[in-house]
């Protein structure tokens, strides 16, 4: 790899610097990321309260192996995005991860949203295997919401986004497309930052649940994206991933951060239109 790619500008970070450059909220103008979690929770909720029928799959055992399912009102089998929420593999859930429903619902998607546990009480490999086996799981039975399964596209947000990509490299089968944002697939910076005081990263184990170190050679189609409000290293590590794959394109999102680019997938803008146009056709 080289520094063209993205290489590893933070090998020249001490531990300090690199928890500043992993710190997302660093890089908004009062450093406050409370609003924008807020959002997450109010406009989930009204989520929620626009469609109590939807249903609540288990994929596990435990209260956190759920995924809430939402399926537009269609006749035809419809595709689905299959959400993967942030937080640093140690925060939030999916009950504030279905604000962008709507948006997917009124084009004729199905969206679900996956819960995991999180760390410490899981460790990071244990997460990724959750989401395999959520994702497997509504592979396994589309007859939960008439989803065609042969248009599954997997999405995910910063720590999501990291999940995403995992969950692609280790699925028995290609979702069609990816979508990612904001993410981080190198995890070896972590180790020494407060990040990792949840997750125990070594060496060894950063790099076995790093993408960028995984044959990436049946990923699928991936769309990346990060706000132009970000820190220099999550625009570098998506830059990065986005250059080792054979089909992706990697877009800075104008006036976005790490926090609200996530609306984007579903809304009116120009990236929501290009995550429609995957979904549909892929």
């Amino acid at each position: 790899m080289t520094e063209g790619l993205g290489i590893p500008q933070w090998r020249s970070l001490n531990a300090q610097e690199r928890a500043l450059a992993y710190s997302p909220s660093k890089a908004l103008p009062d450093g406050d990321l409370t609003p924008y979690i807020e959002a997450y929770v109010k406009d989930s909720a009204a989520i929620y309260a626009a469609h109590p029928n939807m249903q609540t799959l288990h994929y596990g055992d435990s209260p956190t192996q759920t995924i809430d399912l939402f399926v537009p009102d269609t006749t035809a089998p419809a595709p689905l995005v299959i959400y993967i929420h942030g937080g640093y593999w140690q925060a939030l859930s999916k009950l504030e991860s279905t604000f962008a429903a709507q948006g997917f619902l009124d084009n004729g998607i199905a969206f679900a949203a996956v819960d995991y546990t999180l760390a410490p009480d899981a460790s990071l490999i244990q997460i990724e295997e959750e989401c395999v086996r959520a994702v497997q799981h509504l592979y396994e039975h589309e007859e939960h919401s008439k989803f065609d399964k042969s248009r599954i596209a997997l999405c995910g947000s910063s720590a999501g986004a990291h999940l995403v990509a995992m969950t692609c490299i280790n699925l028995p089968f290609e979702p069609k497309c990816a979508v990612l944002l904001s993410g981080i697939y190198d995890l070896e910076p972590l180790i020494g930052t407060y990040v990792n005081d949840p997750l125990h990263l070594n060496v060894e184990t950063a790099r076995h649940s790093s993408p960028i170190h995984h044959d990436l050679s049946r990923f699928p189609k991936a769309l990346l994206a990060y706000g132009e409000i970000e820190t220099d290293e999550f625009k570098r590590q998506s830059r990065a991933f986005a250059a080792l794959l054979s089909d992706a394109e990697c877009l800075e999102i104008p006036t976005r951060n790490h926090f609200d680019i996530v609306y984007d997938i579903s809304n009116e803008s120009a990236l929501a239109a290009r995550v429609f146009e995957l979904v549909r056709t892929a």
